[in-house]
């Protein structure tokens, strides 16, 4: 069993199109279950959940309708704004759903966790049992840290290894370093994804040497408790394709024992 827990899905042919990705870029495309479950054929994937949709707040809908008619989107990590009066009733709405799982943020949105109903809102996710998905680099750390010192009942993930360049040697070490301060927090999760995005060296190069200094700093800080996979397909197949960016962490992970590899691939997902 493999969960990939982070793929987006949209569908530009919709009579009201989509916000994300804009026409004529790459990414402009159909990409619906079918489509993932094409491309990681073969490759022991079994399900995924989505990330985002889009910043409709309807198409947090459109996602869970496609779940209920196709077994394999296994959960949804949606888009709800914190820090607007409509937070509390859209989370409601969702969270009827148990596949509804939590939502994601970015940017720095930690920059004032004081501000408005941020915390409050948190707090909702926090006692709904959902979970928090954050898109960050190291420079918003002290404040990310501060937030998940606050919360400690939350459940956050750091998506994509907090968008450190990877160039095959061993990473900055203020990376490093915030790395392991966030690993402190026991509710805290670093999501393997966006591997091959964040390479200096395009495309993507398919060796697993030229990606172990920096996977091998996110497995002594998290854990193998602490680490999931996830593609974030179709976006990655702008760096490699999927099978490519698959075997650089199969590899990996699997050399680390049956034990270790199945946390990543689905328990801890």
């Amino acid at each position: 069993m493999i969960i990939d827990t982070h793929t987006h899905f949209y569908d530009p042919s919709r009579p009201q199109g989509v916000p994300w990705p804009g026409e004529g870029t790459d990414l402009y495309r159909t990409v619906l279950p079918e489509h993932h479950r094409q491309v990681s054929a073969g490759l022991g994937v079994t399900g995924t959940v989505v990330v985002e949709s889009s910043a409709w707040i309807d198409d947090n809908q459109w996602i869970l309708d496609l779940a209920a008619d196709d077994p394999w989107i296994v959960g949804l990590v949606g888009h709800v704004d914190p820090l607007r009066p409509e937070f509390g009733s859209d989370i409601e709405r969702f969270a009827g759903n148990p596949l509804f799982r939590g939502i994601r943020i970015g940017g720095d949105p930690f920059k004032d966790i004081d501000a408005g109903s941020f915390m409050s809102d948190m707090e909702l996710l926090a006692s709904k049992g959902l979970e928090l998905d954050v898109l960050m680099n190291v420079d918003h750390w002290d404040n990310f840290c501060e937030f998940a010192r606050r919360l400690p009942e939350l459940t956050i993930v750091i998506n994509h290894i907090a968008l450190v360049p990877v160039d095959g040697d061993a990473p900055d070490s203020h990376w490093v370093d915030c790395m392991k301060r966030a690993a402190e927090f026991p509710r805290v999760f670093m999501k393997g994804s966006g591997v091959v995005e964040t390479t200096v060296d395009k495309p993507a190069p398919a060796d697993l040497a030229y990606y172990e200094p920096t996977l091998d700093t996110l497995w002594d800080a998290f854990d193998e408790d602490h680490i999931v996979y996830g593609s974030n397909w179709p976006v990655s197949d702008l760096h490699a394709d999927f099978a490519t960016a698959f075997s650089i962490v199969k590899a990996y992970v699997e050399s680390r024992g049956r034990e270790a590899a199945e946390k990543y691939w689905w328990k801890n997902a």
